[in-house]
């Protein structure tokens, strides 16, 4: 495995640092002291894994096509922008915008998430976004969601505030929101149905939650025995009228 230590190093220097590692070959990456570098596996193809000990910046894994990024602490918003494939594990909380185009691969966050996770989040071709966050989310969870997955689970069991923010599938007109707990309908967008899991749901959900629990070492039956909402578009052009007749 090779360690880079980040102490002090310019976003675009470490990052030329990792590049350079990755086409020489090396399948483990260790960075230590991070401290908001900014882009940190951006574009990165190959099947590497690359842990990060601190606080890595904006937009990290934007375009990635397959390498594994683990974070130990917390990350900031614009992950996984328009991500082709791989995966992002988060053991702590992230910010705002996650996921967005995401066009592949997986996001596992075992905190709370920011505003507008998910926005404009699609499938390509075969391949079918995942986001998994294990805390509370902000507002338009959701928003104008073309494809993919989304599910939330609220563990940490705190009623300071809602599991779910408002306008929450506003524009949605694709894909599947899995919200454990309940959903209040005056805080969705109007585009949206909420419906309760049939079986072939179940089995759906519990496929994905399983890939998760082994990421932060939890018990999905623990998770499943609680109930979940399902939430898909009403309709596939919810703006449609507003340019067409």
């Amino acid at each position: 495995m090779l360690t880079i230590d980040a102490k002090g190093i310019y976003y675009r220097d470490l990052n030329n640092k990792v590049r350079e590692a990755v086409a020489k070959g090396e399948k483990e990456i260790f960075l230590k002291n991070i401290n908001g570098q900014y882009y940190i596996g951006d574009g990165l193809r190959g099947d590497v894994k690359i842990t990060i000990e601190g606080v890595p910046g904006n937009d990290l894994a934007a375009f990635m096509d397959g390498p594994t990024i683990i974070i130990k602490n917390n990350a900031q918003d614009n992950i996984a922008n328009t991500m082709n494939s791989g995966k992002v594990i988060v053991h702590g909380d992230a910010g705002d915008v996650l996921g967005y185009g995401m066009r592949g691969g997986k996001l596992h966050i075992r905190g709370n998430v920011g505003y507008r996770v998910g926005i404009h989040m699609k499938g390509y071709k075969k391949q079918n976004p995942i986001i998994i966050a294990g805390g509370k989310a902000g507002d338009f969870f959701g928003e104008y969601m073309a494809g993919g997955v989304l599910i939330l689970l609220g563990l940490d069991g705190d009623n300071k505030r809602p599991l779910v923010g408002d306008y929450l599938g506003t524009g949605m007109h694709g894909g599947v929101i899995f919200i454990r707990g309940d959903v209040d309908k005056k805080g969705c967008g109007a585009e949206v149905g909420i419906t309760d899991l049939n079986e072939e749901d179940k089995k759906f959900l519990k496929e994905h939650l399983e890939d998760y629990c082994k990421d932060f070492n939890l018990k999905t039956e623990d998770i499943m025995k609680s109930g979940f909402k399902k939430l898909t578009p009403a309709s596939l052009r919810p703006y449609g009228n507003l340019y067409a007749y």
